[in-house]
């Protein structure tokens, strides 16, 4: 039987109690409209911004303002979250260039994969400076704005962020009142309410309330729907004085029945290997709308809970002391369907139907302490950060038994004549398969599955430097201590030994200081120009089983049950940078440039049939111009592009016939656009466009997508000043393209043409 987490049965029921929310109003309709964008320090409430353009990070690690940072940073603001009605934070990414996506399965997780300028930074989203770990699909309703750092970002963020890092700010309690409800409802059958409430309770204590709730279908995908529901509780004492408390929680489920993706095309003459002179492409059978899971069998459940306690205090005017504890445990349960290609049989017509399973739960608890303010030192001001970091994090991955019941037949055998009953269901058709085929298999829980732990220990220091008003020096440094542990088990608890002996067990401690250093020269107020060098280090076992593990734990086998040698080096990432930033139009619009050079080394590869050496070497490199704020009063922008030129310089031994290829999952070219304009007070228009370039799907460049531009439009009206209509329409040409591609096998169908109108009311 399957495995069930606890009742997913409540969405209905909160969107009640968002509904009874919503129609509350009048309770918050006596007092004062107070809206939030961002709390100040001192905890007042400041007037919600609709300005694209954002001045600094909320994160006190960043030591001066975006305008002064010697790195490529682009900060999501809640205008463009809301005005692109962006639902998901993969939605919200899209509209950074630069950024694409990779597919899970079963050995890496479902969940967000995004690739930052071409490295793999699944387990590289922080919240509120916090990492989140656990492979997650994470959603937007209590999120207040997006800040996407690029290029190697170990000292900020500690081990990993090769290609830079994700950290959503949430949305928190403050002073003031102010109430923001939402009904969205579309095409596919979508229907989404939204709650969001701040209440202040006295002259220093608040609490806010964001409640959501969401149900789709996808548009251009037979059967795939997706059912949310989430609430994120608030409270805040002190504010406005000089010592401020935090209690925030944060709790999301989602029960749906995911994509399966569309199955890779066979190589010319239908047998034979896969090459990148002729590399492999998602084919439906004519068909885009083909689903080819099983409804009675697939199915994806996920649920995250996350408590924060934070205090704050501020021992001058100039020096603040902040201590962050959090605990946080996400669990993903899943039987998704493959469309599995694996022996040409794509070919014949025929899909093998293979189940990858997947039971996580991953638990994390941080205590991070930083002390940040400023000071002069031989006259020359600093504005510092400074912290310590100590975590323990533990991620347990066990899997589903799934009987396919075909009577002997395998993938080698899915051929048109044991399409349906004949295989059990477990063939199906390329061009007409039916997800509700009665599969009659058998699944059970498979207890066996590897634990891995880790420990944390780590100090860092950040200083912006003012050696004088047109010359800053921008300088961080920090110190990390990781040990792992993993150990894999059998059904019976016992600790797992294959059938050469080897003990499926092991362990690692990495040290590695990692850091950044930038100079800025400011020839005007409003304009900078600088070069930067920051690194990065991805210890072995960084991503504790929950991503693509480039650098895994030792005691690796091969295919024949070898122990495999391997040196257990982190994986080194370094970044020179060079670029301007300009506020113009007097200060209203932000402009950027970059040219950077990114090497990762010493990455661990394959150098023998039995030997593993961190020998590794890849190259990005590229360009990233960006635009945010105003035109004008009336017409906003948020706009990108980025060049990436990604090559696999030196893979190894087994790997040198894929030198010279470009990366998966990065584009050598990505651009985006959103812009609105303001015809009237009450009427808003807008649009955009999103262009990504082939990508493809592993480093043997043997399987792709192609490219493609996706177009966007919204208008919003102000019906009084209580009440907003919002109508977008995502995809509005109808574009069949994919966004996710895997390494083999398939590749991920985007939505096609979706209308969504949505009603605000605010208070």
């Amino acid at each position: 039987m399957r495995h069930v987490p606890s009742a997913v049965s409540s969405p209905r029921l909160l969107a009640s109690a968002i509904g009874v929310a919503i129609s509350a109003t009048s309770v918050y309709a006596a007092e004062p409209a107070v809206t939030l964008d961002a709390t100040s320090i001192d905890g007042k409430a400041e007037q919600a911004s609709t300005d694209y353009k954002v001045e600094k990070a909320a994160s006190q690690k960043y030591t001066a303002p975006l305008v002064d940072t010697p790195r490529s940073v682009t900060v999501i603001p809640q205008q463009v979250i809301k005005d692109t009605n962006a639902l998901s934070l993969q939605d919200a990414l899209r509209t950074v260039p630069g950024i694409t996506f990779g597919a899970g399965e079963g050995g890496n997780p479902q969940g967000d994969r995004p690739f930052i300028r071409g490295f793999d930074a699944q387990g590289d989203t922080y919240l509120d400076g916090v990492r989140d770990t656990g492979a997650q699909t994470r959603e937007i309703f209590a999120v207040e704005s997006v800040e996407v750092a690029k290029g190697p970002n170990s000292a900020i963020g500690g081990r990993g962020a090769a290609g830079g890092t994700i950290n959503l700010v949430s949305k928190r309690a403050h002073l003031g009142n102010s109430l923001d409800g939402a009904w969205t409802w579309g095409s596919d059958q979508t229907q989404r309410y939204t709650f969001d409430g701040n209440y202040q309770f006295s002259d220093t204590v608040a609490g806010r309330l964001n409640l959501m709730t969401h149900e789709s279908n996808v548009a251009g995908r037979d059967k795939v729907n997706y059912d949310r529901w989430g609430i994120a509780p608030s409270l805040a004492f002190g504010l406005g004085t000089p010592t401020r408390v935090n209690l925030d929680y944060y709790h999301l489920e989602s029960d749906d029945l995911p994509d399966s993706g569309i199955p890779y095309t066979v190589p010319t003459g239908g047998t034979g290997n896969r090459t990148s002179a002729d590399p492999s492409k998602p084919y439906a059978g004519g068909d885009s709308d083909n689903f080819y899971g099983l409804t009675g069998r697939d199915f994806r459940k996920s649920r995250v809970d996350i408590a924060t306690f934070a205090i704050e205090h501020d021992l001058s005017d100039s020096l603040t002391v902040k201590n962050t504890l959090r605990h946080g445990n996400s669990m993903q349960d899943y039987i998704l369907t493959q469309p599995d290609d694996s022996k040409a049989n794509v070919n014949n017509g025929s899909v093998w139907r293979r189940a990858n399973t997947r039971v996580g739960n991953t638990s994390t608890t941080t205590n991070q302490t930083d002390l940040f303010g400023e000071f002069y030192l031989g006259g020359l001001k600093n504005s510092f950060s400074t912290g310590i970091e100590l975590s323990r994090e533990e991620s347990k991955r066990s899997t589903y038994n799934v009987d396919t019941n075909t009577g002997g037949a395998t993938t080698s055998t899915c051929n048109p004549g044991l399409i349906g009953a004949n295989s059990g269901y477990n063939c199906t058709s390329l061009s007409n398969p039916n997800p509700d085929d009665p599969w009659n298999g058998a699944i059970s829980r498979n207890y066996a599955g590897t634990d891995t732990k880790s420990n944390t220990r780590a100090i860092y220091v950040f200083d912006t430097l003012e050696l004088s008003p047109q010359w800053l020096l921008n300088m961080g440094l920090r110190y990390d201590h990781f040990d792992t542990q993993y150990r894999g088990y059998n059904a019976d608890g016992s600790t797992a030994v294959n059938s050469k002996g080897v003990v499926s067990k092991g362990s690692d401690t990495s040290e590695f200081v990692t850091g950044q250093l930038g100079l800025v020269w400011k020839p005007a107020d409003n304009g900078s120009i600088y070069v930067s060098y920051a690194t990065s280090a991805t210890p072995p076992g960084a991503s504790l089983g929950e991503g693509m593990e480039g650098n895994p734990l030792g005691n690796t086998t091969d295919r024949q049950g070898n122990l495999l040698s391997t040196d257990m080096e982190p994986e080194e990432t370094t970044n020179y940078e060079i670029g301007t930033k300009w506020d113009l139009l007097d200060e209203r619009l932000s402009l950027t440039a970059a040219l950077f050079r990114t090497e990762k080394e010493n990455a661990r590869v394959q150098v023998g049939t039995t030997t593993y050496e961190n020998v590794g070497e890849t190259r990005v490199q590229g360009i990233e111009l960006s635009a945010s704020g105003k035109l004008t009063n009336k017409w906003q922008v948020f706009a990108g592009y980025t060049y990436l030129q990604a090559r696999q310089i030196d893979g190894g031994a087994l790997g040198k016939a894929n030198d010279g290829n470009q990366l998966p999952n990065t584009p050598n070219n990505s651009a985006s656009l959103w812009t609105t304009y303001a015809i009237t007070p009450k009427l808003t228009i807008g649009g955009g466009a999103f262009y990504v370039d082939d990508v493809f799907g592993s480093v043997a460049n043997t399987t792709m997508v192609d490219s493609y531009v996706r177009y966007d439009a919204m208008a919003a009206y102000k019906l009084t000043k209580n009440v907003d209509l919002q109508l977008n329409v995502q995809n509005l040409t109808d574009e069949v393209y994919y966004d996710k591609a895997f390494s083999t096998h398939f590749a991920n169908q985007a939505a096609g043409r979706t209308a969504l109108l949505t009603t605000s009311v605010h208070f």
